[in-house]
């Protein structure tokens, strides 16, 4: 095996630039993944393009922890009219099931991020390309930017889609719930709680993610192989390290769904801000998956961007000055006013139960008020207690997660690892909208 890969690596990967790209066509995505080793870590990749676009400035997408190179196939189709089309795996991430070292023993979960950036900017040396532009994509979007400061020599522009610089406590302990539910083996719960946290449940109207497509993304989640749970393990733990985020000074789109509930557009905003070359764009009716929601309209804004061409009248892109992006709202979803704010939380196994009062909530969470004494004791049990609703259906509970207290009130996520209860919980919000409409009109 060593010698195999040692051979592999002293391989004149490239040939001239015409040669290293596959020409597209349309099984080109039933190809298998072409491959480099460098000291003894693996990276996947494809390399296509078109012959009219051959000599543009190649494009190399990062992408995010779960995908797989078909899921761009549609993408890549729109991009290529801006360039050759690189699509990479870097170890543990995308499809690359790497997760150690067989040369040195040294596990995938003692790389960083910016170690990932390292690698990308030794694999373009070795393969010969001096310069790109990189698309860096939710967890791709650190590693393209960690990538954009090591190297800015290789940089001629880059997009990134669903990027902070400080990641939020509440962000923080929706991952880690996320790996609380995999290690526990609750394996249909973790299934749901990921694409609830990614996909904007209470946009969906807007967003109009099809019902396959949900059902779909939850099956492969809750169908993780033992190799894939130790791979999404790394990916978050990962994130739960990264302290900031390096910002780049080559040119840059910052872009991010309209509704994006996991990486808010104030927060793409916020590093967008301290980018000095940048443009930022909202792609109109899309969460964080853009890509899967409005894929045309996404890689138009992709395309045009990498072409120097103007994003500021495209079809469902809402460009933004620096000036703009400073009015965005902190909070995606309005709080609401509930009628019965007299309720409880209880334990999920303790016998547990207090009292609280409901200040006012959305789809995502609420501010609870409680007595002094029983606000320290909730405090006691974060991830452990479901508050419970009543509405004209009835009474159902929702289990939360306490992050904040201030003397007697409690700010709480929603956990979300229910398709059933987070459309009981919609169904409940809408019912407290139209009675305070109601109310309003009657004072009116």
């Amino acid at each position: 095996m060593h010698s195999m890969m040692q051979m592999d690596a002293q391989q004149p990967l490239i040939k001239p630039h015409h040669q290293f790209f596959d020409l597209y066509h349309k099984h080109s995505f039933k190809q298998p993944a072409r491959s480099s080793w460098l000291d003894g870590w693996k990276i996947e990749y494809m390399a296509i393009a078109q012959p009219e676009t051959l000599h543009h400035t190649p494009i190399v997408i990062i992408g995010g922890a779960f995908q797989n190179f078909n899921s761009y196939k549609y993408c890549v189709e729109q991009l290529l009219s801006a360039g050759p089309i690189i699509l990479i795996d870097l170890p543990s991430m995308g499809a690359n099931q790497q997760i150690s070292n067989p040369q040195t023993g040294v596990s995938a979960a003692h790389l960083e991020l910016s170690d990932l950036a390292k690698m990308l900017g030794q694999w373009l040396d070795s393969v010969h390309l001096s310069q790109v532009s990189v698309m860096g994509m939710s967890l791709g979007s650190v590693v393209a930017s960690s990538f954009a400061v090591q190297r800015p020599e290789l940089l001629d522009r880059m997009i990134l889609m669903g990027v902070m610089q400080k990641t939020r406590k509440s962000w923080r302990m929706l991952l880690e719930e996320s790996l609380h539910l995999m290690k526990e083996q609750r394996m249909d719960e973790f299934g749901q709680a990921v694409i609830l946290y990614l996909v904007n449940h209470a946009k969906m109207d807007k967003t109009r993610m099809s019902a396959t497509a949900k059902r779909l993304f939850f099956k492969q989640m809750a169908q993780f192989t033992a190799t894939e749970q130790e791979r999404y393990e790394i990916n978050c733990n990962r994130l739960l390290r990264l302290t900031d985020v390096p910002i780049p000074s080559c040119k840059v789109l910052v872009a991010c769904g309209q509704y994006d509930s996991f990486t808010l557009p104030y927060e793409n905003a916020s590093f967008a801000l301290q980018c000095p070359d940048m443009e930022f764009a909202l792609i109109a009716n899309a969460d964080h998956v853009p890509q899967l929601q409005r894929r045309k309209e996404t890689m138009s804004l992709f395309a045009s961007f990498l072409q120097g061409q103007s994003i500021q009248a495209l079809d469902g892109i809402i460009a933004m000055t620096r000036a703009q992006l400073l009015t965005l709202e902190r909070r995606g979803e309005a709080r609401i006013q509930v009628k019965n704010k007299q309720t409880r939380l209880s334990h999920r196994y303790l016998d547990v139960q207090l009292a609280t009062q409901i200040v006012d909530l959305n789809y995502f969470g609420l501010l609870l008020q409680f007595s002094a004494d029983l606000a320290v004791q909730a405090a006691q049990y974060p991830r452990d207690l479901a508050l419970h609703l009543h509405d004209e259906e009835g009474t159902f509970k929702i289990e939360c997660l306490l992050f904040e207290l201030h003397a007697t009130q409690i700010h709480a996520l929603f956990k979300h690892g229910s398709f059933e209860i987070a459309e009981r919980l919609m169904r409940y919000i809408q019912r407290q909208q139209v009675t305070e409409t109601a109310a309003l009109e009657v004072i009116n």
